[in-house]
């Protein structure tokens, strides 16, 4: 492979520390390279140097003669006072882009919904970002350096950016940087993995399942002084084995290596212990949505639209249930009948006596209050111990020692809030939420700010939180790491996702098909979808179907019923506990298999 870059001997230092000392690197034709490390350890300076927006104090970077960097940096730089086309294309005529292949896919992918003669002042934080990325791949770039490119995109523009940059050049050439704390994708675009830590850059092979194990096996040799990284990583590294069938179908790390390291890690999470701790924590009702629908009434210049609607949800003890859905499809107001922030306008919402619901919001308005103080008077106003996790495993960990575990220093303990990172804010207002106790904890946008090490630990702790959990992320990794079942909001509607967010993206992609198939001359269905039936075999299907519906709504009120008789059985027989919820498992795996009949059969109806 050509040589395309190459950094000698990088030096760099701010005035309160050494940031990298000594660096060596290169880059070569065909690199795909993920930048991972904690928050403040330089993985942007370091893309900075190499990318020439950043002088280092000394060493150099040399750059093959021609060749062109292209960069996405995190700060919005985009000029307010252009249209959305003049952003990405500039003043270039319309048959010069239109007639570029892959200038058409880019617009197609990240701003094919935005009006291309829209301002761009009058964009969302989510748009903005997508109109910055088309601007730059719609570029010819040898190199490009992307700078946490899945900040404020939704799944699907996260799914779209995966393809073309494993698709924009042919194999063996043009290359890759890119600094991201979403874990899944790192796993689907990088063949290399950079790690920034203690001054160095550590390279490792392959994406980020192939740098967990290779980072537990360097760990493993220095137990010492990583104890607390490694188990975290090992933890880690079983759910990627363990986990969704798409990961570990992927012979992505050696399969026999990975068994031996992880075949004394149990199982992340004691799944009955914490339904039975939930279960008496809660009693048998958490939150009922009963047909409940919210409609936002007309203003001065907006009609009045309809944002819910027929929504059945019964949530239960211990549920850990993540939500998707675009934005604007009515996350928030979902989240809010069940905080009971927002009325229904139809239907009706139920609340549990015992229910406390916490929500971490994207906002950082539960910090305001303290912001000029303090992290150690802040937490010292709270009680003094707090208790995760359940049985044996239960352990008493004072809020110092939940703030360690979150990636906070002794130092920092004087700092005050307003004078903390970003990063150190969001962790600082989950433990507020976590440290209020409550039965139902809502996560709005969680890892907005963190790096993959503490998101790790962040999920740690969230195995040992004996509630009711609910989660909308854009993060992929994260929502299926914590969660145990997903659902999205689909025209309106509350939708179950069996196959989770491999179904959903499915689903979107139907539904986006369907209005441009729908005016075709040819009638045709869209490309995803199964032939439609007619006569007699359509005949059948729908009784199938109708037959379908009624099962699975007799399994959803029995699996119900099983689900409240929970708090009525002895909280200590652990092993009568165990059966009744293998029963509720056994419902719900053929509820699973009913409903993916349901949706194959209801595709082919049309």
């Amino acid at each position: 492979m050509a040589h395309l870059l190459g950094a000698e001997g990088l030096h760099l230092e701010f005035p309160t520390r050494v940031v990298f000392d000594s660096v060596t690197l290169g880059i070569e034709e065909g690199d795909r390279i993920g930048i991972v490390g904690r928050n403040g350890d330089g993985k942007s300076s370091l893309l900075a140097m190499l990318a020439g927006r950043l002088e280092p104090d000394a060493g150099r970077v040399t750059v093959r003669g021609g060749t062109t960097i292209g960069v996405l940096d995190q700060a919005d730089v985009l000029d307010d006072a252009l249209t959305v086309g003049r952003a990405i294309v500039g003043d270039a005529a319309e048959h010069e882009w239109a007639g570029d292949p892959r200038i058409r896919d880019v617009i197609d992918g990240l701003v094919g919904d935005l009006d291309w003669d829209a301002s761009v002042a009058d964009l969302s934080g989510g748009q903005r970002r997508r109109v910055a990325l088309a601007k730059l791949l719609a570029g010819d770039w040898d190199i490009i350096a992307l700078d946490e490119p899945t900040n404020h995109l939704d799944v699907e523009a996260i799914g779209w950016l995966a393809e073309h940059l494993k698709r924009r050049w042919p194999a063996g050439q043009g290359a890759l940087m890119v600094v991201t704390h979403d874990r899944w994708f790192l796993d689907e675009v990088c063949t290399e993995t950079w790690e920034v830590h203690d001054r160095i850059v550590e390279p490792f092979e392959g994406g980020y399942a192939a740098y967990i194990l290779q980072r537990v096996e360097r760990d493993r040799m220095a137990a010492a002084t990583e104890a607390k990284r490694q188990n975290l990583a090992r933890k880690e590294l079983a759910w990627l084995r363990r986990g969704a069938p798409a990961r570990t179908s992927k012979p992505k790390f050696r399969i026999d290596a990975a068994n031996a390291l992880i075949a004394d890690v149990p199982e992340i999470r004691d799944r009955i212990a914490l339904q039975s701790l939930a279960v008496s924590r809660l009693g048998k009702d958490v939150v009922d949505l009963i047909d409940a629908g919210v409609t936002f009434p007309a203003t001065a210049t907006t009609p009045e639209r309809e944002v819910l609607r027929d929504v059945e949800w019964r949530i239960a003890p211990g549920e850990r249930t993540g939500i998707l859905g675009v934005n604007g499809a009515g996350k928030s107001t979902l989240l809010g009948l069940v905080a009971g922030t927002v009325e229904p306008t139809s239907g009706r919402v139920k609340h549990g006596k015992t229910v406390q619901v916490r929500t971490l919001t994207q906002r950082l308005d539960e910090l305001q209050d303290v912001w000029d103080e303090p992290v150690r008077v802040v937490i010292g106003r709270l009680r003094t111990t707090y208790t995760f996790g359940t049985g044996s495993k239960a352990a008493e960990l004072t809020p110092g020692q939940l703030l360690e575990r979150l990636g906070f220093s002794s130092a920092q303990l004087s700092t005050p809030v307003k004078d903390l990172s970003g990063g150190q804010q969001r962790r600082l207002q989950l433990l507020l939420v976590l440290l209020d106790q409550p039965n139902v904890m809502i996560l709005d946008e969680p890892t907005n700010d963190m790096d993959t090490d503490m998101l790790a630990a962040i999920e740690d702790l969230l195995d040992s939180w004996p509630g009711t959990l609910l989660v909308v992320s854009h993060d992929r990794y994260f929502l299926e790491r914590v969660t145990d079942q997903q659902y999205a909001i689909l025209g309106g509607r509350l939708r179950h996702l069996p196959g989770g967010v491999d179904e959903y993206l499915r689903l979107r992609a139907l539904e986006q098909a369907a209005p441009k198939d729908s005016g075709a001359q040819s009638g045709s269905a869209p490309a995803a979808a199964e032939p439609a039936l007619s006569g007699a075999d359509r005949r059948a299907a729908e009784k199938e179907v109708s037959a379908l519906e009624r099962r699975m709504q007799k399994l959803a009120e029995q699996i119900d019923r099983a689900k409240h008789a929970l708090a009525d059985h002895d909280q200590s027989d652990y092993a009568g506990l165990g059966e009744k919820m293998k029963a509720i498992q056994a419902q719900q795996d053929e509820v699973d298999e009913l409903e993916l009949r349901w949706f194959e059969l209801t595709e082919q109806l049309g």
